[in-house]
């Protein structure tokens, strides 16, 4: 059968359609809105799996390393193959190795950044103006939500500490990355998340960001202790190595919230080698690399 995603630029409308001839295909998946972005984009989560705790795998939080939602979605159809018609996925029979787990990805945290950083100005919407003074109308690296507030830099987490290097590195207000905001929080793309796991248990949580091929597993002395065997599987698997992020890239993240707010494992995943975006063409072959490991996140 000829696959649903390939290795090619997805824009949100047409994004949206691919996550809708999955879920059409593989009726036991379950499509669910968690939030709307600045600019009203549905953000989705895809659901396998009716258990009492979940893991969570979200991709697309930075406009130019979209292709991680690519990715992901890959994932999730030859995962969803695999599991309908009782096959293996990375040497797991994907029926045995799912059995009272569950799982929600989440393919693209920030719609707007995404179509921002691929279409340009007809990505803006009505904020096209206020969008191409903030980037100087260079929008390729946009990583910002559409107000331009770095969805990874908003969670409540060192967020205060943050903003204080950030100040440092000339960062006061909305900018094309790194910005995270005047208060923790505040994106709905990022309340979407914290919402979703203050209302589901949540075994632990891993965000695909790119690049780099390293996997950021700690957050200070709050790290859960069987977090680095977990992080330790997953390199072995992968062949990525363990890092510790540098300190602007320290706090405000996903991961370090759910860390600090669950005490339970949260990881970030630098998918890929090179300068973002990272070419599409790319994606099968980096997918193809971490398929083991994704499949080790839906499990452990």
């Amino acid at each position: 059968m000829k696959p649903i995603v390939e290795a090619k630029e997805y824009d949100y409308i047409t994004r949206q359609k691919i996550i809708g001839q999955i879920c059409d295909e593989y009726k036991f998946l379950k499509k669910s809105t968690i939030g709307k972005s600045v600019l009203g984009k549905e953000i989705n989560a895809i659901k396998i799996g009716d258990t009492a705790e979940y893991s969570i795998i979200a991709a697309a939080f930075h406009g130019s390393e979209r292709i991680t939602a690519t990715i992901l979605l890959m994932f999730i159809e030859q995962l969803s193959f695999a599991y309908k018609n009782n096959l293996s996925i990375a040497g797991f029979n994907a029926r045995a190795a799912l059995r009272g787990r569950g799982v929600i990805f989440i393919p693209c945290v920030n719609p707007d950044g995404c179509d921002i950083s691929l279409l340009g100005k007809k990505g803006c919407g009505a904020l096209y103006e206020k969008i191409g003074r903030i980037c100087k109308n260079d929008f390729t690296y946009w990583n910002a939500n559409a107000r331009g507030v770095d969805i990874n830099h908003n969670f409540n987490a060192g967020w205060k500490e943050l903003r204080e290097l950030e100040r440092k590195e000339g960062i006061y207000g909305p900018s094309p990355t790194r910005f995270g905001g005047f208060k923790p929080e505040s994106e709905p793309e990022t309340i979407a998340l914290t919402d979703l796991c203050q209302k589901t248990k949540i075994r632990h949580v891993t965000a695909l960001h790119s690049q780099g091929e390293v996997i950021y597993w700690t957050y200070g002395d709050k790290t859960p202790k069987k977090s680095k065997r977990m992080a330790e599987i997953m390199a072995t698997s992968s062949g990525y190595a363990l890092d510790v992020p540098c300190l602007i890239a320290t706090g405000g993240g996903f991961k370090d919230w759910f860390i600090s707010e669950f005490d339970r494992p949260g990881f970030t995943i630098e998918l890929g080698k090179g300068k973002n975006p990272l070419p599409t063409e790319t994606a099968k072959d980096i997918y193809l690399k971490v398929r083991e490991m994704l499949m080790l996140c839906c499990i452990m």
